[in-house]
């Protein structure tokens, strides 16, 4: 690298077992999906479908059966409705309105700026496609930015209260009127 010179230092056993440990915990994360990839491998060679995801230590949380989805609005107006609406059809636990974001996306042949309010919407995985399905019903756009992903870990009270909030929906499989 340009003006940037590394010390030549040569590390003696101790020093060397510290510096590793220093690097360990970012490397954790790495390692322990490297340790899931021969089971997962296994699977697929065997032809079996891949066994349900463990509970995440003692919290009893299943990782992914929450997540967060998020959707773009216009103004605040249209966001509040529909956070309400979705918070009210127990499609969402809670939604968190961001307000002032910009996008910059391509739309018919054309990079278009727009200011708009983003919708952070916690529910359940369950879930994600009768909420896609609601929103795409009421949104003004002509194609809605509905777009998820699952929550892996988290604080387990409020990951077990999204879903005790959105339990009756996912127990019935409708939509509440």
């Amino acid at each position: 690298m340009r003006g940037v010179r590394a010390p030549a230092i040569l590390l003696g056993g101790g020093a060397a077992l510290l510096l590793s440990l220093l690097w360990m915990p970012a490397l954790l994360p790495v390692a322990s999906r490297l340790l899931l990839l021969p089971r997962a491998l296994q699977s697929m060679a065997s032809g079996s479908p891949p066994t349900q995801p463990s509970l995440a230590s003692d919290s009893g949380y299943v990782p992914g059966s929450v997540s967060a989805a998020f959707v773009t609005c216009p103004n605040e107006k249209v966001a509040k409705e529909i956070a309400r609406a979705v918070v009210e059809k127990r499609l969402a636990a809670c939604v968190n309105l961001i307000p002032q974001i910009t996008s910059i996306y391509e739309w018919k042949g054309k990079i278009e700026e727009d200011s708009e309010v983003l919708m952070m919407i916690k529910t359940q995985s369950s879930l994600v496609s009768a909420l896609t399905d609601f929103v795409r019903s009421v949104h003004p756009y002509e194609v809605a930015e509905v777009i998820s992903l699952p929550v892996e870990q988290g604080n387990s009270p409020y990951l077990h209260w999204v879903r005790q909030v959105t339990e009756s929906v996912s127990d019935s499989r409708t939509v509440p009127p």
